[in-house]
C-alpha cells in the first residue's frame, strides 16, 4: 500500500515545530511502528535526519509508544501504537501523526515527549509498611475477590499517557486514579492510604496537568481498558485525608 505521511518535526520544547509530508510504501501487515522504521531508512538514505519516536518491547506491554494518529492517540484502534497495523489504513490514505500535547509533557524531539511527570507523581506516592522476617503464611491476609480483580484492572495501566492526551483539559487523572487505587484496594496499601492520595494529587497539579470535568475521553482512548469509576474512587480518597 502507499500512503502519505504528515509527520510532526520538532528540535525541543522551545522550537516552534513543523509539519513535513512524505510518501512511503508499506506492507499492509506492518506494524505503524514498522512503518516508521520504513520511513526513517528512506529519509537516512536522502541523507536527512530520521523521525524521532519512542519504543520499546512493541508488545504493547511497556507504554514507550504513543502518538497522536488522525487525531486520535494511538490510532483508530483501542490499543497502543506498537500493535496498531496497517491493515487499519487504507491504501491513498494521507496519515497525520503528532506528538502527545501536553504542558506536563514537553516535546523533546519530533514525536517524543517527556513523560518523566508521571514518574515523579509515582514517587510522590512513597512506600507502603510491611512486615519483613518469613514469608508469611498463603492466604494469611484475605482479600474480597471484587477488591483482587479491581486492583489487578487498576494495575493494568502501562502509564503510556493515551489520557492526557485524549482529555481536552490535559488532566491525567485517570493515571492518577489507576495508581492509587490499586494499593488502596489492598491490605498491604491501608497504612498510608489516605496521605497517599493526597501525595500523589497534589504532584499532579504541580506536574501542570489540568482539572478532570468528567468527559470521558480518557476511558475512550486507554488501551487497557482502565474504568473512569477510578477517579471517583480517587475523589473519595482525597475526601477521606483531607484536613478536617
Amino acid at each position: 500500500m502507499r500512503i502519505t505521511l504528515e509527520y510532526w518535526r520538532q528540535n525541543g520544547p522551545s522550537d516552534t515545530g513543523h509539519f513535513e509530508t512524505r510518501d512511503v510504501e508499506v506492507d499492509d501487515h506492518a506494524s505503524f511502528l514498522e512503518m516508521l522504521d520504513v520511513l526513517n531508512e528512506e529519509l537516512l538514505a536522502d541523507g536527512t535526519e530520521p523521525v524521532a519516536f519512542d519504543s520499546d518491547c512493541r508488545e504493547g506491554i511497556c507504554g514507550q509508544c504513543g502518538l497522536v494518529i488522525n487525531g486520535d492517540p494511538h490510532g483508530p484502534l483501542r490499543t497502543t501504537t506498537c500493535q496498531l497495523h496497517m491493515r487499519s489504513f487504507k491504501d491513498g490514505d494521507k496519515i497525520t501523526i503528532e506528538p502527545w500535547r501536553s504542558t506536563a509533557f514537553p516535546v523533546l524531539k519530533d514525536l517524543i515527549v517527556d513523560r518523566s511527570a508521571f514518574d515523579r507523581i509515582i514517587q510522590a506516592g512513597g512506600y507502603i509498611s510491611v512486615n519483613t522476617g518469613a514469608a508469611p503464611d498463603a492466604h494469611s491476609q484475605l482479600v474480597p475477590k471484587q477488591n483482587a480483580d479491581l486492583a489487578f484492572e487498576a494495575a493494568a495501566c502501562i502509564g503510556c499517557g493515551a489520557c492526557v492526551a485524549a482529555c481536552p483539559n490535559g488532566s491525567g487523572m485517570l493515571f492518577t486514579a489507576a495508581k492509587v487505587v490499586h494499593l488502596g484496594l489492598l491490605p498491604q496499601g491501608q497504612p498510608e492510604r489516605k496521605t497517599r492520595a493526597l501525595n500523589m494529587i497534589r504532584q499532579h497539579d504541580d506536574e501542570g496537568f489540568g482539572g478532570c470535568t468528567n468527559l470521558g475521553e480518557c476511558e475512550a482512548a486507554c488501551p487497557k481498558e482502565i474504568p473512569i469509576e477510578f477517579i471517583s474512587m480517587l475523589n473519595r480518597d482525597i475526601l477521606a485525608g483531607a484536613p478536617k
